[in-house]
């Protein structure tokens, strides 16, 4: 799935991106680090992988965050 860096924190190296319909999806540290990023800009191009969440959050939850390459 394709999507737009939105926020980013590098202390943290948490942020949102926003789906391509606006939605805007929270990913944590541990999702940045499965990517091998070292930086993210607001408005970059990014590939991530999403599950849904458990119990009664059934929101996505974005499990790896990368670069977009063609």
């Amino acid at each position: 799935m394709q999507a737009t860096a939105y926020t980013y924190d590098p202390e943290t190296r948490t942020g949102q991106v926003l789906l391509d319909d606006g939605t805007p999806v929270p990913f944590d540290a541990p999702a940045f680090d499965r990517g091998g990023l070292r930086l993210l800009r607001p408005g970059q191009r990014v590939r991530i992988e999403v599950e849904a969440g458990d119990g009664e959050d059934k929101s996505r939850r974005i499990t790896l965050i990368t670069l977009q390459t063609f």
